[in-house]
C-alpha cells in the first residue's frame, strides 16, 4: 500500500499554512501535510452501503501545519474559522471544527501512533458544506501529518481509515470509507474504483476536465437526513436478508430479489437506488477502462435516481443539471456528494466547459438570488507529506 509521496515543488496552501503557524504560535512548524478534496464521479450513497464508487481527488487541498507544543493541550486555529480550539487527549466532541483534529488524534492513539499534545494550523481551499468533504482532507491531512511526526510509517489507506473512523465514532457522522480513501490515494490523471465492502481499489485513467459547480446552498452531515437514509438502507437490508440471509450487504442485491421482496415504498426506492447506482458505477469504470468518453447518461440517470429514488437532490441541484445538460458540448451532469444541496458536475469537453460555467453561474444567480462558484478541475494527487522537520 502506498505511503504519502513527499510533495515535488512549493504548493501555496502549504506556505499559507506555514505562516499562518508562525503567525498563531512562533517559531517553524516540525511537520507539513496535506490532502485533496474529491469529487464523486458516480457512486452516490453507494458507499456505506457496501457497493462501488468512482471519485477523483481534485486540485482543491486542505494544509496542516503542527508542531509539539510542550503542554498537555492541543491547539488549533483555521484560516476559515473565527474560533480557536483547544482540547486534550482524550477529547470531548465540541460540535466545532476541531473536532475532526481532536478525533484523528484520538484514533491514530488508540491505533499505537501516539504524539505529544501539538499546536496545529489548517489552511483550506476546499469549500466547506459543499459536498467536496472538506472534512476527510482534514482528516487525512491531521492523519499524514501525525503519523510523520511519530516516525510511523503507516500506509495511506490505514489512515484514510482511521480517519473515517474518527468521523463516524467521535464527530458522529455515519459516513462510509469513499471520502477519506480519495483524499488520501487520489492519482493524477486517474479516478480511484473502490470496492467499499473490501476496501479494494483500483486506478482507472480519468483524463477529462470535469466542471464543479457550487450552488451556494450549504449543507451539513451532521444535520441533514444523511443518517436517516442510512438507516432506511439498514432496513431495507434486514427485510431482503429475509428472503437470502446471506445476502452481504444492500449493495449486493440483484434487482429480482428488491422487485421480489415488495418492500414498503420508501425502503423499496432507497434500495433501488443503491442497486442501479452500483450497476451504472460499473458501467462508468468499463467505459473509462476502454478509453471511451464518459457517458453523460450514465450521469444523468445518476441524478435522476438520487433525485426520485433517493430524495436527497434540491431544486438548485436540479435547476443546474436540466440547465448544464442544454449546453452545446455538455453530455451530462449530476448532484455530486451527499446532496441537500452543495456541489453538482458537468462533463463534457473542456472547452464546451469553460464556455458554459459563466454562463450557467449568471443565469443561475438571476434564479435563485445566490451567488454560485464554478470551476474546472482534473483527477489530481491525494494525501502527501509537504515537509517533515
Amino acid at each position: 500500500m502506498p505511503t504519502p509521496p513527499a510533495a515535488e515543488g512549493r504548493d501555496p496552501r502549504s506556505d499559507a499554512v506555514e505562516t499562518l503557524f508562525a503567525e498563531a504560535f512562533g517559531g517553524k512548524a516540525a511537520v507539513v501535510a496535506s490532502a485533496a478534496g474529491r469529487v464523486n464521479l458516480i457512486g452516490e450513497h453507494t458507499d456505506y452501503n457496501g457497493g462501488e464508487v468512482l471519485p477523483i481527488a481534485i486540485a482543491r487541498r486542505t494544509a496542516v501545519a503542527l508542531r509539539p507544543n510542550g503542554t498537555a493541550e492541543w491547539r488549533t486555529v483555521s484560516d476559515t474559522e473565527r474560533t480557536r480550539g483547544r482540547f486534550v487527549v482524550p477529547p470531548e466532541r465540541a460540535g466545532a471544527w476541531w473536532d475532526y483534529v481532536a478525533g484523528v488524534a484520538l484514533m491514530l492513539g488508540e491505533a499505537g501512533i501516539r504524539v505529544p499534545a501539538c499546536d496545529v494550523a489548517v489552511v483550506s481551499d476546499v469549500p466547506a458544506g459543499a459536498g467536496l468533504s472538506s472534512s476527510a482532507a482534514l482528516e487525512v491531512a491531521v492523519a499524514v501529518a501525525i503519523a510523520a511526526l511519530a516516525g510511523a510509517d503507516r500506509p495511506l489507506d490505514e489512515l484514510a481509515r482511521l480517519g473515517q473512523r474518527a468521523e463516524v465514532e467521535f464527530v458522529g457522522v455515519n459516513s462510509g470509507i469513499m471520502d477519506q480513501f480519495a483524499a488520501a490515494l487520489g492519482q493524477p490523471g486517474h479516478a480511484l474504483h473502490l470496492w467499499c465492502d473490501t476496501a479494494r481499489y483500483e486506478q482507472i485513467p480519468m483524463p477529462e476536465a470535469v466542471l464543479i459547480f457550487d450552488t451556494a446552498v450549504p449543507r451539513s452531515l451532521r444535520s441533514s437526513k444523511y443518517n436517516e437514509r442510512r438507516a432506511e438502507c439498514d432496513a431495507a437490508l434486514d427485510l431482503l436478508r429475509g428472503l437470502e440471509p446471506g445476502l452481504p450487504h444492500l449493495a449486493a442485491a440483484s434487482p429480482e430479489l428488491v422487485r421480489r421482496a415488495a418492500l414498503p415504498d420508501v425502503l423499496d426506492r432507497r434500495a433501488r437506488h443503491v442497486v442501479e447506482e452500483t450497476h451504472r458505477v460499473r458501467a462508468l469504470v468499463a467505459a473509462l477502462a476502454a478509453g471511451a468518453e464518459m457517458p453523460g447518461e450514465l450521469l444523468l440517470a445518476s441524478h435522476a435516481s438520487l433525485r426520485d429514488l433517493y430524495e436527497c437532490s434540491s431544486p438548485e441541484l436540479d435547476w443546474f443539471v436540466e440547465h448544464a445538460r442544454q449546453a452545446d458540448g455538455v453530455r451530462g451532469a449530476r448532484l455530486t456528494g451527499a446532496g441537500w444541496g452543495g456541489c453538482a458536475i458537468a462533463v463534457g469537453s473542456e472547452e464546451a466547459l469553460r464556455t458554459a460555467a459563466p454562463r450557467l453561474e449568471a443565469s443561475y444567480e438571476r434564479r435563485f438570488g445566490l451567488t454560485p462558484r464554478a470551476w474546472i478541475t482534473h483527477a489530481a494527487v491525494g494525501a502527501r507529506l509537504d515537509r517533515d522537520r
